[in-house]
């Protein structure tokens, strides 16, 4: 069968919709959001697909598998099995990396324990065991005639007369010795000074090299090795040739075990840090959290921790208040005229035990004789000692995350990163980009025998690298987190991983790849789509990439409109049939009969900047940046060019740090200015908007307070007594008490994701009965919480406040939405988009920053130009808009750009150009500015046409 058949799909709001999809072709599935692209890609096909190869398995298979639901259709023929490939970043634990996720650090374990080669940290030479033959070859390579002397190493920087060794060797018949550097007869030694490190090695014999001298040597060297335990010198041409026998450091004795894998990971105890236990990182206190403030003393409450216990019979302040007097430290002085050394005593404690007496409560005194810590060094123990969650929280509250003091945040410990692979260790393969890894692998130099050890291992690295680059993750680290990576770049990964595996006959469903990347590296990521295709794969791809369209074999356009009026196909066939359809929105602004217009005027702003001076965090070279105040900004550049170090890291950041968020921790840079010019900052992420079931759009708005209000005030209610907090699901009274309000059950699966399943009490309305005899026009709470965001703005239009609240919603471009959805339901975007329209009701103070990283993440141009009239309202009513963009729509509308690169990586962190859309379409040294210039060309050309029509 060459076709997917596809009958009566239903499934949400899919109108039971027959479709034909071609198979082994690369498909694109558009529409606008919320028309159920979704819904039928991944909740009807891919399900069903996937349902059916669960199906096909032993039942012993399916126990631990669990059941797939079947989804709403009549008829689904032609599938293969699927595979799904979306934007969740699933990996928030902090062992996880972009070497694990895509095993690329599993085969480096590998590489390095088979052909790795261990140097002593001290004294940066190889450490090897050798077996006598082995120094024996080595010495036979040196010229004939050549005079030896095979030395035996047995006192190294030790102090002492060393009498009764040099008497030991004199009985066992050695005559000479070199002494600290002077080759001495034994018998001629007097006392060494007592005082002074001594080195001693024992002159075992003295050689010619000759063709015969191997039996000699393999005598002496053997009497060496016994002596020096181990370690042998041989003395020629005035250089010392050191030996080992053991698998450590002939000068420092530092030993490596037998190289292995695990020895690499820092998962395992053998290969993490002991201190950081393979993290990176480690938990300690804040002095800037810990200070409240600087102006105060100590008795005013300076020190946050002893803030309510000053003054008071506590042992805690009496321990303080006790290392305090012994070192005279006055606790009535302001904190910052505190020298170095009494900050460092209420810090790290007494540097002695101290005698002192402390009295409980009950009156009891006690006389002690101990160290007394510090403030700093006793919250770090109680946070690792304490078994109270309670507790832990209230200590990590003065604490923030910090480099690991041991291994420099590089995970392993002293002997895994000794070991090296040409001239790195395994911690420095894994901070080089991709590219940069790929170019070192190329050059890798190793022996004929290491070769063939390390070749099969050598080629599996570089695929899966290759595979990263050819999907435009180039400028990516081995060790970057995985939790830190976007959606789009963890879905990348997987795609990477996936055409890795060379699967055939599967189907993949794919969600956006192309978000998060610049359009000089789509071609690229196109190009696998393709090649996925030519291995024998239907590839089905939900996107709103005009250039993936372009190059796509057959298009399914989704519509006509978002929620209910959604769930149809619109249009279906190549490129042209859905231009050349005039039902399909996406079609005409394919054609350039509907576009994004480019603003006539480019704002002037108020003529304040914010402005960064020396950012130098992750790739970023030292810049200076100016954020000119009441304009709307985008800021740009390839992928990894360093877009997020800057506005995330360190321009959101410092600016919350400025305004009183001690818990913050800006990115590396040396000033900030202007900071003044501003007094809120609001970072619109793509983060949930709640972990639970319980959490959901009505009640982030704040909409759902005056909804309570409101059948508070109704004559049901105020006959039975109920206030507004009987409508509230998060509290006993009006709940169901079988789900707690949930409308759903958790069942714990174990190893596998906990399921949500309906309550049987409520079945999911999560109110009692008594709750719900309270209507208002006709309407009981839970009915309420089941109108999408349309139909709410309709049902309570003659009500201002409410209306207004759920009016910013449907600005935003969410319609289609339920009030009360699950926030677990919510794509990343649709979460952002409910943040922003909370952030709509508040009112413009001219000195606020809106910061949104890629908020077109999920949207269709046509639900682009709705968010982009929302952010210029923002901007008109005086305030600062800045967003991390690569979409052309949004970049050409923009008053100011930034645009960084030119690469991405260690290529990137550099100023590319600064200005407006034109004057960067201007700027040959600019990617971004090439694709500007295109797309106001084009724009510009369609408009022409239309005109001319």
């Amino acid at each position: 069968m060459d076709k997917i058949i596809i009958k009566g799909a239903k499934e949400n709001n899919l109108k039971n919709i027959d479709l034909e999809i071609p198979r082994n072709k690369l498909v694109v599935m558009t529409g606008v959001s919320g028309s159920g692209k979704t819904s039928l890609a991944f909740d009807t096909i891919y399900a069903e697909g996937q349902r059916r190869y669960v199906e096909s398995l032993s039942a012993y298979a399916r126990m631990f598998l669990g059941g797939v639901e079947k989804p709403n259709v009549e008829l689904i023929e032609g599938l293969s099995p699927s595979i799904s490939i979306d934007q969740k970043t699933t990996h928030s634990n902090p062992r996880s990396t972009v070497g694990t996720v895509t095993e690329i650090y599993d085969y480096l374990r590998l590489l390095y324990a088979r052909v790795g080669v261990p140097y002593c940290p001290n004294h940066n030479i190889p450490i090897s065991a050798q077996t006598i033959t082995q120094m024996i070859d080595r010495i036979m390579e040196l010229e004939d005639k050549t005079r030896l002397e095979i030395l035996a190493p047995v006192i190294k920087d030790k102090k002492g007369t060393q009498k009764d060794l040099i008497l030991k060797l004199i009985k066992d018949g050695f005559i000479r010795a070199r002494i600290d550097g002077e080759t001495r007869y034994l018998e001629e030694v007097d006392d060494l000074e007592k005082n002074v490190k001594h080195t001693i090695d024992v002159v075992v014999d003295r050689i010619i090299k000759n063709d015969d001298s191997r039996s000699r040597l393999h005598d002496s060297l053997e009497i060496a090795l016994e002596l020096g335990k181990g370690n042998a010198i041989v003395f020629a041409n005035g250089e010392d040739i050191l030996f080992s026998s053991n698998f450590a450091c002939p000068i420092c004795g530092f030993s490596v075990p037998n190289l292995e894998p695990r020895l690499f990971s820092f998962n395992a105890p053998i290969g993490a840090c002991e201190n950081c236990k393979g993290i990176g990182v480690t938990m300690e206190v804040d002095i800037d959290i810990l200070i409240e403030d600087w102006e105060k003393s100590i008795n005013q409450g300076g020190i946050r921790y002893y803030k309510n216990i000053v003054g008071k019979d506590n042992i805690e302040w009496q321990n303080f208040k006790t290392l305090c007097d012994y070192y005279d430290i006055d606790l009535d002085k302001p904190l910052k005229e505190f020298t170095k050394k009494e900050m460092d005593i209420i810090l790290h404690g007494s540097k002695k035990p101290i005698k002192y007496s402390i009295t409980t409560s009950g009156g009891n005194t006690y006389t002690k004789n101990d160290y007394i810590e510090g403030v700093k060094d006793l919250i770090e123990r109680r946070f690792l000692t304490t078994s109270s969650s309670f507790s832990k929280e209230w200590y990590q509250s003065f604490m923030m995350e910090s480099t690991c003091s041991v291994c420099g945040g590089k995970r392993l410990n002293e002997v895994a990163l000794s070991v090296r692979v040409g001239d790195l260790n395994i911690h420095e393969f894994t901070t080089m980009s991709i590219k940069n890894a790929i170019v070192w692998m190329n050059d890798l130099k190793l022996s004929e025998m290491n070769m063939k050890i390390a070749d099969l291992i050598i080629k599996e690295i570089k695929s899966r690298l290759i595979f990263l680059k050819n999907v435009g993750l180039d400028y990516l680290t081995m060790d970057r987190l995985a939790g830190t990576l976007s959606g789009g770049e963890a879905q990348r990964i997987r795609l990477a991983t996936q055409i890795g595996s060379s699967l055939t006959g599967v189907l993949y469903v794919l969600d956006e790849p192309s978000i998060g990347l610049h359009q000089r590296d789509n071609a690229k990521l196109i190009a696998t789509l393709k090649n996925m295709r030519d291995l024998g794969n239907s590839v089905i791809v939900v996107e709103h990439d005009e250039e993936t369209m372009i190059e796509s074999d057959y298009i399914v356009d989704i519509g006509p409109g978002a929620g209910v009026h959604g769930g149809e196909v619109i249009a279906v066939g190549t490129i042209d049939e859905i231009i050349n359809n005039k039902n399909s929105i996406t079609g005409k602004y394919l054609s350039g009969e509907l576009t994004i217009d480019t603003p006539e005027t480019r704002r002037k702003g108020n003529g304040k900047f914010i402005e960064v001076i020396g950012a130098k965090e992750n790739n970023l070279k030292n810049i200076n940046v100016k954020f000119p105040l009441g304009k709307f900004i985008v800021v740009t550049g390839v992928s990894g060019s360093g877009k997020s170090s800057l506005v995330n890291e360190i321009f959101c950041k410092a600016i919350q740090k400025h305004l009183g968020r001690k818990r913050v921790k800006p990115g590396k840079f040396t000033r900030i200015k202007g900071l003044d010019n501003i007094d809120k900052v609001v970072e619109i992420s793509q983060d949930p908007i709640g972990r639970t079931p319980r959490s959901n759009p009505a009640t982030y708005t704040g909409v759902f307070d005056d909804i309570r209000d409101l059948f508070a005030l109704t004559p049901e209610a105020k006959i039975r007594g109920y206030n507004k907090g009987r409508f509230s699901f998060n509290v006993r009274g009006g709940r169901c008490e079988a789900c707690q309000g949930d409308g759903v059950k958790r069942i714990s699966m174990n190893f596998l994701p906990d399921v949500y399943v309906p309550c049987e009490v409520c079945h999911g309305k999560r109110y009692n009965e008594e709750t719900l005899q309270v209507t208002y026009k006709g309407k009981n709470i839970s009915d309420i919480l089941e109108m999408t965001v349309e139909d709410a703005l309709m049902f309570f239009s003659p009500i201002v406040k409410i209306r207004d609240k759920i009016q910013t919603m449907h600005d935003v471009g969410l319609d289609y939405i339920k009030l009360g959805q699950s926030s677990t339901t919510l794509s990343g975007g649709e979460a952002q988009r409910v943040k922003l329209a909370s952030e709509l009701q508040k009112k413009a103070t001219g000195k606020t920053v809106y910061v949104l990283d890629e908020p077109t993440t999920g949207l269709h141009t046509h639900d682009v130009k709705r968010l982009l009239s929302v952010l210029q309202r923002i901007v008109d009513n005086g305030d600062t808009v800045v967003v991390i963009e690569h979409n052309l729509d949004v970049i050409k509308c923009a008053d100011y750009i930034i645009d960084l690169g030119p690469e991405g990586g260690d290529g990137g962190g550099t100023i590319v150009g600064l200005g407006t859309p034109e004057e960067l379409s201007e700027n040959k040294d600019s990617f971004t500015g090439y694709y500007v210039k295109k797309a106001l060309e084009r724009e510009w050309q369609c408009q022409r046409n239309m005109k001319e029509k």
